[in-house]
C-alpha cells in the first residue's frame, strides 16, 4: 500500500501563556494521499489552524510546543528534520494559501514585487538560477493559470487596486509559484461574497486536478466540502472525532457533532447549486 504524501500521527500541541499550560491538540491523526482533496472541518477554535501551522512549521515556540506525534511528508518526519530542511520544503514542496485576502498582501508593494520576492527565495532554496526577466515571466504565467484576464496589468497593480476575489487569486498564484506537491488552503473563501467564494473554490478544485496536487482544505463550511473534497476529517476541541470519505460522511455521519455541523449548513432554494454560483469563472 502506498504511503500518503502527508501523514500526521498522534500529534499533540500545548500552549503556555501567563504561567499556565493548556493542551490544544490531542492525538490528531490525518492523512493526505497524493493527488487527493482532503478537508479538515470544524467550528472556530477547534484546532484546525493550529494543526496547519504545526504541519508547516509555523508555530512559535514558545508559547507553543509539540509534545508528541509525527508529521511525515513524503516519508520524512518534519518534527525531527533540521530547520534548514523544513525551510527548504516550506514554500517549495509544501505551500499555503492564507486565510484573509484583504490583509495577507503588503499594501506598499506591487503584486509582481511580492510574487517575485517569493520566487527568488524559492529558487535559492532549490538551487535554481533564474534572472529578473525569468521571474517576471513566471509570475505572469502563474497569474494566467489562476484565470486572470490581464496578468501583466495585475502584476503591476498594488493590492488596493484589486477586488477581494482578485486578491484571493493572487494568493493562490503565490502558492503555486514553485510548483508544490501539497497545497494547504486555510479558509480560502473568508471575507468574500458567496458567488465569488464559489468561483474561488471551483478554481482551486480545477487547479489541483490540472496540476496533480494534493490539497488539504481547512474550513468550517461543510457546504463547500461536499462538492470539493474526496475525504473529510472532522475536528472538535482539538481532536479528530470522525473521518470518512465525503460521500459516506454526508450520507451517514456517525457522530452527533458531525450531524449538527451538517444540519447548520443553510439550504439553497430554487435549484441554485455550488456549480451554478461558480459558473461565471471570470476575474472577480
Amino acid at each position: 500500500m502506498t504511503e500518503p504524501l502527508l501523514s500526521v500521527r498522534n500529534l499533540s500541541v500545548e500552549f503556555t501563556t501567563y504561567g499556565r499550560t493548556n493542551a490544544v491538540l490531542h492525538g490528531v491523526t490525518l492523512a493526505v494521499p497524493e493527488r487527493s482533496q482532503v478537508a479538515l472541518v470544524g467550528e472556530s477554535g477547534s484546532g484546525k489552524t493550529v494543526t496547519m501551522k504545526a504541519i508547516m512549521g509555523l508555530l512559535r515556540e514558545p508559547p507553543a510546543r509539540v509534545t508528541a506525534g509525527e508529521i511525515l511528508f513524503d516519508g520524512r518526519d518534519l518534527l525531527r528534520a533540521s530547520r534548514a530542511e523544513r525551510d527548504r520544503l516550506r514554500g517549495t514542496a509544501m505551500a499555503m494559501i492564507f486565510q484573509d485576502p484583504m490583509s495577507s498582501l503588503n499594501p506598499v508593494f506591487t503584486v509582481a514585487d511580492q510574487m517575485g520576492t517569493i520566487l527568488k527565495y524559492a529558487d535559492r532554496r532549490l538551487g535554481r538560477q533564474r534572472g529578473r526577466a525569468g521571474r517576471r515571466a513566471r509570475v505572469h504565467e502563474v497569474l494566467a493559470q489562476v484565470r486572470m484576464r490581464d496578468p501583466e496589468r495585475v502584476a503591476a497593480s498594488y493590492p488596493i487596486m484589486l477586488s477581494g476575489g482578485m486578491k484571493q487569486r493572487v494568493l493562490i498564484a503565490m502558492a503555486l509559484l514553485s510548483q508544490p506537491r501539497l497545497l494547504i488552503a486555510d479558509e480560502p473563501g473568508t471575507a468574500l461574497d458567496v458567488t465569488t467564494q464559489a468561483q474561488i473554490l471551483k478554481l482551486l478544485k480545477d487547479l489541483v486536478e490540472e496540476q496533480h496536487l494534493a490539497l488539504l482544505m481547512i474550513t468550517h463550511n461543510l457546504g463547500v466540502v461536499r462538492e470539493t473534497s474526496h475525504y473529510v476529517h472532522v475536528m472538535h476541541r482539538g481532536r479528530i472525532v470522525e473521518a470518512a470519505e465525503a460521500q459516506a460522511l454526508f450520507a451517514a455521519p456517525r457522530e452527533d457533532y458531525t450531524r449538527n455541523l451538517i444540519a447548520s449548513v443553510p439550504r439553497l432554494t430554487g435549484g441554485t447549486s455550488f456549480a451554478t454560483l461558480a459558473r461565471t469563472d471570470d476575474e472577480t
